[in-house]
């Protein structure tokens, strides 16, 4: 379906706002470890989406070709092929502190900030070499978060064996970050009645232990804390909604809203990028928002005043201060709502009519709601 021009238009800006947007946030680079069949592709897909799981190997980043690195936008994945801890522990540990060291002299974000090593509950054992795999990963100089996997949980009563587990690791006294070990269970059990847990445990403790400064990339790359993802968007709203009543203080003529557009445009754009939404998708999404206010020559960001009660009553009239500041919030907050669902996988973005019938109705009804709620008015 192609754009008109003016939504041509308002998508190269989008564009441009989100790779800027993208940039300042960087990505969080996560290594995980742990010996094969404990279930490190269904934690990883659950808590930051299936897209990992659609980049392949990914690419080597040793002359080995044993460490490998999934690039997936704002998170990075590294992780092993061909080796296995325990007879392979040396090796590894070699070509990862070979990374390790060389990354250190690159800015923060191609770094590796994290590491998660997995134990799967079923085995009810816990060796020396893999003790041993993780001091070696703590004198690298990498936090370690220890993740017990497939953990079956009834109630409030984890199975007693992984507790028994649990326990004996903890027991160790080994340089796990914050000392105890994570009971996860990443996809429920529906056949036998067990629940998923333990995800957002295991995320918060990732946010202690990584870098203050990858913090944002963190956030936009995982997918169960929809609480923290608002909370960064509001932060965003609340910005724009600032420099949008700076720019009115002087007031602002209707035909000269564009001034707005910047602003608001650079606004969706950032708010995209904490949901995690690719460009493209975020492109597509934001025009099919704002479409049914386009005309060209003009933004359909700030066409949308039009739904402002009394707005088409005011003959040269101008948006002031508090009409400009609170325009802005309604309309971040309205298509925060739409960037959470495409983030939880509840709207679909598709570029065809029906898809972008779909979003644009529930942006417009949200804004709708927050201009009443908010009660904008014309002045």
């Amino acid at each position: 379906m192609p754009d008109s021009p003016a939504d041509a238009w308002f998508r190269d800006q989008f564009q441009k706002h989100w790779r800027d947007a993208a940039e300042k946030v960087g990505r969080f680079n996560l290594a995980i470890f742990g010996k094969t069949g404990v279930g490190k592709s269904t934690l990883i897909n659950t808590v930051f989406g299936a897209e990992i799981a659609e980049t392949g190997i990914g690419e080597p980043v040793t002359r080995e070709e044993h460490l490998y690195l999934h690039d997936s936008g704002f998170l990075g994945l590294l992780d092993t092929r061909g080796l296995e801890i325990g007879i392979d522990t040396d090796q590894i540990i070699t070509e990862l502190g070979e990374y390790v060291a060389r990354m250190r002299r690159q800015p923060v974000k191609e770094q590796v900030h994290l590491a998660w090593y997995c134990v799967r509950a079923n085995d009810r054992r816990f060796e020396e070499t893999e003790a041993s795999f993780i001091r070696k990963l703590h004198d690298l100089g990498l936090p370690v978060i220890v993740v017990m996997t497939q953990v079956v949980k009834v109630g409030d009563n984890y199975h007693p064996d992984a507790l028994a587990l649990k326990w004996e690791i903890e027991a160790l006294d080994l340089p796990i970050f914050e000392g105890r070990v994570h009971l996860t269970m990443a996809k429920p059990d529906d056949f036998a009645g067990y629940p998923s847990h333990g995800l957002q445990e295991l995320l918060d403790a990732s946010f202690r232990g990584a870098p203050d400064a990858v913090g944002s990339a963190l956030t936009a790359a995982q997918k169960i804390d929809m609480k923290r993802k608002r909370e960064h968007a509001t932060a965003i709203i609340s910005g724009a909604a600032t420099a949008a009543g700076a720019a009115g203080a002087t007031p602002i003529p209707f035909s000269d809203a564009v001034l707005l557009v910047p602003i608001q445009v650079g606004m969706m754009a950032g708010i995209s990028v904490v949901y995690g939404i690719e460009m493209d998708k975020a492109a597509i999404a934001s025009v099919a928002a704002t479409a049914s206010a386009t005309t060209l020559g003009r933004s359909a960001a700030t066409n949308l005043l039009k739904f402002i009660p009394g707005i088409g009553s005011v003959v040269g009239g101008t948006i002031n201060a508090a009409v400009a500041s609170t325009f802005t919030l309604a309309m971040g907050t309205a298509w925060s709502v739409v960037c959470a669902q495409i983030s939880q996988g509840r709207l679909t973005v598709v570029d065809t009519a029906a898809g972008s019938q779909e979003i644009r109705e529930l942006f417009l009804a949200e804004l709708k709601r927050q201009i009443a709620r908010l009660d904008i008015r014309a002045r």
